[in-house]
């Protein structure tokens, strides 16, 4: 592309649960789109059961899931330590609304999601969140409120209720226009998708 040419950068929504193994197995390549691509980030964390499976069939999915995680994580050489079943990812997802707004979300995002579920550490206490949250460059107190801030939760929700509308059922999900790329494994189709609309950097 011509150094005169001017490239308009497109929006991709990505909603994500850190709740979700599958947002594990995705969160340091999604950053690396950003990088690949002229793109924003429009960053649509959720809270509590949003994007995922309801309680009941969630305990059922359980044992397959692990099951397909551990051969994901096996194949990138990533490790795979569940958390706690009881692990919810609210706070982190406002948290994670404190590291956008401080430009440390990639950081953020990454060694939670390396904590949660390569570690087994439950994200969902304010001493483990504050603490990787203080690893990505985030302030401890400024952490301690965002995580309890009404409305950052409050957005969490309103993240959900957008996504609902454009018809995303799940987690990781990005976005581009009208076109709809759901779980870890469909961001090699975003790639095809963003250079075939010639936005490779």
């Amino acid at each position: 592309m011509g150094a005169s040419s001017v490239v308009q950068p497109i929006d991709i929504r990505v909603f994500f649960n850190f709740r979700s193994p599958y947002c594990y197995l995705v969160s340091e390549a999604l950053f690396a789109l950003f990088d690949e691509f002229y793109a924003n980030l429009l960053w649509r964390p959720l809270g509590g059961w949003d994007g995922r499976s309801p309680p009941e069939r969630a305990k059922k999915k359980v044992p397959l899931t692990r099951q397909d995680v551990a051969r994901w994580a096996k194949r990138m050489g990533i490790p795979a330590n569940p958390p706690p079943i009881s692990t919810d990812p609210t706070r982190a997802g406002a948290v994670s609304l404190l590291a956008e707004e401080h430009g440390v979300l990639h950081q953020f995002v990454v060694r939670i999601m390396t904590a949660e579920w390569g570690e087994g550490r439950d994200i969902g206490q304010a001493e483990v969140l504050m603490d990787i949250g203080a690893q990505a460059g985030l302030d401890k107190i400024e952490i301690a409120a965002a995580m309890e801030d009404p409305q950052r939760i409050e957005q969490l929700q309103i993240n959900w209720g957008e996504a609902d509308e454009l018809g995303v059922i799940g987690v990781p999900t990005f976005v581009i226009g009208d076109q709809v790329f759901w779980g870890n494994d469909r961001i090699d189709f975003v790639r095809e998708y963003l250079a075939d609309l010639g936005l490779s950097r």
